[in-house]
Parts: C-alpha cells; structure tokens; sequence
C-alpha cells in the first residue's frame, strides 16, 4: 500500500506537468469579471506572481490559465538526476525531460481535491520593463504535505494586456515516501 501511494503521489507530480485540456469561457460576463480579474493580476510581475499562487490555492484554473501568453507557451519539467534514477528503476521508459503546458496544470488546478500550496522562496526578479524572467526555490504542497521541490525559472513578457507568462521551466525533486 505504501509503494502504491507512493506511486500516487509520484504520478501526481508528473501529472500537475503534463495533463491537457482546452479551455473555453462559459459566459460573456464570466470573460467580463475575468478581464477585470486579469487586469489587475498583470499590474507587474509581482501581481502575476501573487495571482499564480491565489489561483493554485483557490483551484482557479480559468485565472491560472489567463496569466500565460495563449500561444506559444512553454512547460518544461525536468527531473533531478537523483528523481530520474528513481524513476528509471521502476519504470524503463522514463524520461528526464517532460513537455507539458500551462493548459495541462490549469486543468490538474481546476478539477483536482487537493489543497495545493506552491511555496516560492529566494525569489530573484531581472527586467527591462518589457521582457523579465524570475528564478526562485519551491516547495509544492498537497494537502499540507511536500510533494515536490527544486528550483523554477518564469520568463514574462509585456504586452498590450500587461505581464504575461511565456515559459516556465523547473527542476523536479519528488518527494520519497
């Protein structure tokens, strides 16, 4: 039972990068209250950063999903060498590097019973004003409980709609039962 959980949690992780869905508004006044909701998320790149974990801890995937450039966004989570040897022994045809796309965790944020909590933690920022990426530590949480850590880049870019993601690429380091 105690593998099988383990196995759970593991699948969890990798599921939070790599499920999909696409999304569509229900309402035109659900867009209205979006939009207002986005402009203010998108003041600078704290504001995003601040939204990103709010959505997450309210299982808000339609506002997660607004943070994110609509085309041409990248997912990229890349196991540990430590969590890839892990994951090669139980499983062969485990890769190192996972594709996925905000799509994918917005859909995990939305339908999920979890309690998530991502901390962020040794945050660095860099910008011109037009373009910014941020670097900092995390610390998932399910249900109080660490799931995964390692360390995560953002790159923003400012457009007519204000900050918006275009990338997020981290380390992954499961947590072992």
């Amino acid at each position: 039972m105690k593998r099988f959980i383990s196995s759970l949690l593991f699948t969890l992780t990798i599921l939070i990068g790599t499920a999909s869905f696409a999304q569509s508004p229900n309402t035109t006044e659900s867009n209205k209250n979006l939009a207002a909701s986005t402009a203010s998320d998108t003041v600078d790149v704290q504001h995003v950063i601040d939204a990103y974990h709010e959505a997450v801890l309210h299982h808000d995937g339609s506002r997660l999903a607004s943070l994110f450039i609509p085309q041409g966004s990248m997912w990229l989570n890349v196991l540990s060498d430590d969590a890839y040897a892990r994951a090669k022994a139980k499983s062969p045809d485990a890769v190192k590097i996972r594709v996925g796309s905000y799509t994918d965790f917005a859909k995990v944020v939305s339908t999920s019973k979890a309690n998530f909590n991502p901390t962020h933690t040794h945050l660095q920022e860099n910008s011109d004003g037009t373009i910014a990426s941020v670097y900092f530590d995390f610390v998932f949480l399910v249900d109080g409980k660490e799931q995964n850590r390692g360390s995560e880049t953002w790159v923003l870019v400012k457009g007519a709609a204000g900050w918006r993601i275009a990338a997020i690429t981290y380390s992954s380091n499961p947590h072992m039962s």
